[in-house]
């Protein structure tokens, strides 16, 4: 018996997924067969071959896409939540193809609370844009941004399928202070509906606030699928005399 055959039937599963996208056999953004595919190639159960295409999943290899199937993931790219980057920089750099799309774009009254977050006056104008970030067309990211006009005046006028909204507002101020926190969450089914993702599947959420010259300039909520893309930092600390 080969060493292949003396492996559980879900590793050899897992294994016959890696080899073909490591060949290139399968593409990213490619549908992969299904599970009922696999079950009959391997003379296995349905729980077993889920099982794998789950784990794969969990790795990052896989995407699922309700209703759709399982796809051949995109490199899953990291970005740095200690500094402010742009998404599009870090996708790219990853060997990834950059895309979004702009969902909300307009001129809003701030909130009784969002105004006290902002040092606003109630319902004085606020910009609230919603943005949805993909690699080959696989959504990493949905960037929910309030945004202070007097900070970034021209803010509405941009076209952010051309320049993510991150990039311009580091152009407009690059000296900035920013206050992040980071948790798990399993989003709301508005969330997952533009980021094609199952109920069960957990994000990241990203809430970051940044100041400019003492002025709160915005208030983001960024959510990451959690399968789909990775937040890491790196710091030094000074020397101990």
């Amino acid at each position: 018996m080969t060493a292949q055959r003396k492996l559980p039937i879900y590793r050899r599963i897992k294994e016959y997924i890696v080899e073909k996208i490591d060949r290139g056999e399968w593409q990213v953004g490619a549908r992969i067969p299904s599970e009922a595919e696999f079950e009959d190639r391997f003379a296995t159960s349905r729980m077993t071959v889920n099982r794998a295409v789950r784990e794969l999943t969990v790795e990052g290899k896989l995407t699922r896409r309700q209703g759709l199937g399982t796809f051949v993931a995109a490199h899953k790219p990291r970005s740095t939540f200690l500094e402010i980057s742009s998404i599009a920089e870090d996708i790219k750099k990853g060997g990834g193809k950059y895309s979004c799309k702009v969902h909300l774009l307009s001129e809003e009254k701030a909130s009784p609370r969002l105004a006290v977050e902002m040092k606003l006056k109630p319902y004085s104008p606020v910009y609230h844009s919603i943005v949805i970030h993909y690699d080959s067309s696989i959504a990493i990211q949905l960037a929910d941004r309030f945004v202070n006009p007097s900070v970034a005046p021209d803010y509405l006028k941009q076209d952010f399928e051309s320049i993510p909204p991150s990039e311009y507002l580091l152009r407009i101020a690059p000296e900035y202070s920013a206050e992040h926190v980071v948790e798990a969450m399993i989003p709301d089914a508005w969330v997952r509906e533009l980021l094609d993702i199952s109920e069960s599947e957990p994000c990241l959420a990203l809430s970051r606030k940044t100041w400019v010259k003492g002025d709160v300039a915005t208030i983001s909520k960024l959510i990451y699928p959690g399968s789909r893309y990775s937040l890491g930092g790196r710091f030094t600390t000074s020397e101990i005399p």
